[in-house]
C-alpha cells in the first residue's frame, strides 16, 4: 500500500510562476502609467489653481504677481513631482504658469514634459504626447 503524496510537482509549481509571471508583466506597466497619470492631474490641479489665485491678486492689486507666496500657494505639488514657475509678459497684463516633473513617477517622462495655462485658460503641454494631445497630460 502506498501513501498518497502531498505537495506540488515541479511542474505544477512552474505553471504557477508562469501565471504569476504573466500576471506581472501586465499590472506593472498598467500601474506604472496610473501613477504618472495621477501625478500629472495633481499638476493640472495646481496650475488651475494658481491661474485662479493669479487672477483674484489682479483684481485686488491692479498687477500679477510673480511670486507664489503672494498667491498663498506653494511653487511645488503636493506630492513634490512638479515644480511650478510664473511668467510675465513685459507690461505685466499677462502670465503663464508652468509645471516641469521634477521627481517621483514623472522624472525623465518624455510623454509630458512641461504643463502651462495662461491668464485666458489656454492650456499647454509639451512633450512626446503633450505637443499633439494636450488633453493626454492634462487628464482629460
Amino acid at each position: 500500500m502506498t501513501k498518497p503524496q502531498a505537495g506540488f510537482t515541479l511542474i505544477e509549481l512552474m505553471i504557477a510562476v508562469a501565471i504569476v509571471g504573466i500576471l506581472a508583466a501586465i499590472a506593472v506597466p498598467n500601474y506604472s502609467e496610473y501613477v504618472k497619470r495621477a501625478s500629472r492631474v495633481e499638476a493640472a490641479a495646481a496650475l488651475l489653481d494658481a491661474a485662479n489665485k493669479q487672477e483674484q491678486y489682479f483684481v485686488d492689486n491692479r498687477e500679477y504677481s510673480t511670486s507664489f507666496t503672494d498667491l498663498g500657494l506653494q511653487s511645488k505639488t503636493e506630492n513634490q513631482h512638479f515644480e511650478l514657475s510664473i511668467t510675465l509678459n513685459a507690461d505685466a497684463n499677462t502670465f503663464t504658469i508652468t509645471a516641469k516633473p521634477i521627481a517621483g513617477p514623472v522624472k525623465g517622462d518624455g510623454d509630458c514634459t512641461e504643463l502651462s495655462i495662461t491668464d485666458t485658460g489656454l492650456k499647454g503641454a509639451k512633450g512626446a504626447k503633450g505637443g499633439s494631445d494636450v488633453d493626454y497630460c492634462w487628464g482629460r
